[in-house]
């Protein structure tokens, strides 16, 4: 699957009140909480998205006032990382 790109009118870009280098990951982390708030990214991919680790993110949503959703396949995923480590 090809990398999507969202095209912004240049009005819209100059009226952000960011600077011009941090406008492309600030949009990226925005569009990643939007998207895992709405359930349509899971939290490690909306993470990815962002290009936070998970404690950054986590503290983000926090923030944000968004509920971290906990599904049984992190769980899972949790259960075999601490086996891992004994």
């Amino acid at each position: 699957m090809q990398p999507v790109s969202i095209n912004l009118p240049e009005e819209c870009i100059k009226a952000l009140k960011l600077p011009a280098d941090e406008i492309p990951s600030r949009l990226n982390r925005e569009l990643a909480i939007r998207l895992y708030s709405k359930g349509l990214l899971s939290f490690g991919k909306a993470r990815q998205l962002a290009g936070l680790t998970r404690w950054a993110f986590h503290d983000i949503l926090g923030n944000e006032g968004i509920t971290r959703r906990y599904d049984v396949d992190e769980l899972k995923d949790d259960l075999e990382t601490l086996e891992g480590l004994e």
